[in-house]
């Protein structure tokens, strides 16, 4: 049985403005019903793609296409693929919501029998109901986010591409914007832009992360803190010397590394910082190779790091590299 063709494949994509690139060489794959956390700091070329995968800006070379379409040749055909969400969404401010929607579901060729169906389909999934008969221009940033949505999975497309969906909202809003793009996992296949880390990290499947127009991560979560990071770190509450700790921690695991961060406490107990490139739980025997050496343990956490300290490590090192390139010979 052969595979089922992607729903977006990038191979060596580039986007030159006055020679100097904005996209270098960038090649990706996603599957479809797949979610992908597209992140990297302002300037690294994010909207830039976006709009290539869109057929809204052409590409200097490369090769996209959507759900087998090439974007460069068929740009019709793959507008009709995706449903697309801008980081400032022009929408109207004179047309009522319900108005809105069903101008441009015409514009989409829905049949007018399945529109207005459709319509209060997308007004329960986005939690716009209240709000049908509402002139979007006295609507609040919450609502006018969801609108938008509603209009980019309006006509059911396979592709989704959101650019910062959640920019602007509160807290409430953002929950409610997530629970929503990961309703469609499955059904859709959804690239979503934004410096909102903890969201990206809960919602998406995959994170790709690109720095001055090329590719320095991409994987899921769990593995880009082994990639990237490349160490588990523990915090460890224990009474005892420090040699007489390091000991019996290299002797648990040889690349555990260990550093105080502080002064022992009125009861002896000194916190410590473990460091370990192993990628398994070692709780348990360290745990066990204390009791069993006689010292006092008080407290032991593995530090999970999140998808911040990735981005971070990953977008530093790309510009390490690039600084190193930089340097004359």
């Amino acid at each position: 049985m052969s595979e089922p063709v992607p729903a977006i494949e990038v191979a060596d994509l580039v986007k030159s403005y006055a020679g100097l690139p904005a996209v270098n060489g960038i090649s990706f794959t996603l599957r479809r019903g797949e979610i992908l956390g597209f992140l990297g700091p302002n300037g690294a070329g994010k909207s830039t793609t976006m709009r290539i995968l869109t057929g809204y800006l052409p590409a200097t070379s490369g090769r996209v296409a959507i759900c087998g379409k090439p974007v460069a040749s068929q740009p019709d055909a793959v507008k009709r693929l995706i449903g697309y969400m801008p980081e400032n969404n022009p929408l109207p401010d004179d047309m009522r919501v319900s108005e809105y929607l069903y101008f441009r579901g015409r514009l989409k060729e829905i049949p007018r029998s399945k529109l207005g169906p459709r319509i209060d389909e997308v007004l329960e999934l986005c939690d716009l109901k209240r709000v049908r008969h509402k002139i979007i221009g006295k609507l609040s940033k919450g609502f006018r986010q969801r609108v938008g949505i509603a209009e980019a999975i309006l006509a059911e497309p396979p592709v989704i591409i959101m650019d910062e969906p959640t920019i602007g909202l509160d807290p409430h809003q953002i929950l409610i914007v997530r629970d929503l793009i990961a309703s469609l996992r499955g059904r859709m296949t959804v690239i979503i832009s934004s410096h909102i880390l903890p969201e990206i990290e809960v919602t998406c499947d995959r994170v790709l992360i690109i720095n001055q127009g090329r590719i320095v991560a991409q994987g899921t979560p769990a593995e880009l803190r082994r990639t990237v990071l490349g160490h588990s770190s523990y915090a460890l509450e224990a009474a005892g010397d420090l040699a007489r700790v390091a000991e019996i921690l290299t002797a648990t695991e040889a690349t555990l590394k260990v550093k105080e961060t502080g002064e022992p406490d009125a009861a002896g107990f000194r916190t410590y910082l473990l460091t370990t490139r192993c990628d398994d739980d070692l709780g348990e025997s360290l745990l066990a190779s204390f009791a069993a050496a006689g010292l006092r343990v008080r407290a032991l956490s593995r530090a999970q790091p999140t998808l911040e300290d990735v981005f971070l490590a990953a977008t530093r090192r790309s510009w390490d590299v690039t600084a190193e390139e930089l340097k004359p010979a």
